[in-house]
């Protein structure tokens, strides 16, 4: 039986810096600034998109923001768990 003991630190980090990769993608090809995602999201400032779109500070994306970033980015919530 497999255990989350079997998981490497580094394999989280990767899955975080791709879903990070994937949302920067598709908010370019939607011609979208951090700035604006950010305030679509309700944000002030782009500390949350920007630190999570290069997992800085290991700063990323929850359930709650993939959904809310589907539905601003207008794609599925799939589209940023594809490597």
């Amino acid at each position: 039986m497999k255990t989350v003991e079997d998981l490497e630190e580094n394999q989280i980090d990767d899955f975080y810096k791709m879903i990070g990769s994937n949302v920067k993608k598709i908010r370019n090809e939607r011609g979208m600034t951090q700035l604006q995602l950010s305030q679509a999201l309700g944000h002030k400032s782009v500390g949350l998109v920007s630190q999570s779109e290069l997992y800085l500070k290991k700063q990323h994306f929850n359930l709650k923001h993939l959904y809310q970033l589907a539905y601003i980015l207008d794609c599925n919530i799939e589209d940023f768990l594809k490597e």
